[in-house]
């Protein structure tokens, strides 16, 4: 049983198939993150939105930081791979939007130079997310997480 702030979460299988999926998923975010604080950042720039109340670069350099933590974490930390699996999922949604308005304003980075290379790269996002949660055996914890009983309605 896992418990993440109170939340009673199941027990997961660690197989080798996740924690090579995990190790890679890890790899590439150490990898990207360490591409914000360096030799992509101008193209990071470029995707943060201008709605943002954050300086860009402010916004680039954390995102790279968190990117790098949540990588070594998924590799070095296999004991709270659960939470890191969350977290990292809530990292993918929260950059979200980020992908939505590269395509909105027609930004080009990273290749993506047409909207239909933008289209598709907003469809990647949830593989990201899946990816994360199925590596670190998130879903299966949540979906066999303790649920209070259910009262029966009077």
């Amino acid at each position: 049983m896992t418990t993440t702030r109170g939340l009673r979460l199941g027990t997961t299988t660690d197989t080798l198939g996740r924690r090579i999926g995990r190790t890679a998923l890890g790899g590439m975010l150490v990898f990207a993150g360490s591409s914000h604080l360096t030799w992509s950042r101008q193209e990071f720039l470029a995707q943060v939105p201008t709605w943002v109340p954050l300086d860009a670069d402010l916004v680039v350099l954390g995102s790279g930081v968190v990117e790098i933590a949540l990588g070594s974490a998924l590799v070095l930390a296999p004991r709270y791979r659960v939470p890191v699996g969350l977290a990292t999922g809530a990292f993918f949604v929260a950059i979200f939007p980020g992908n939505i308005s590269q395509l909105v304003t027609h930004t080009s980075a990273f290749g993506l130079d047409s909207d239909q290379a933008r289209v598709a790269r907003l469809f990647f996002q949830p593989l990201l997310v899946g990816w994360a949660l199925w590596s670190t055996g998130a879903w299966q914890a949540w979906r066999t997480r303790e649920r209070p009983a259910r009262v029966p309605a009077t």
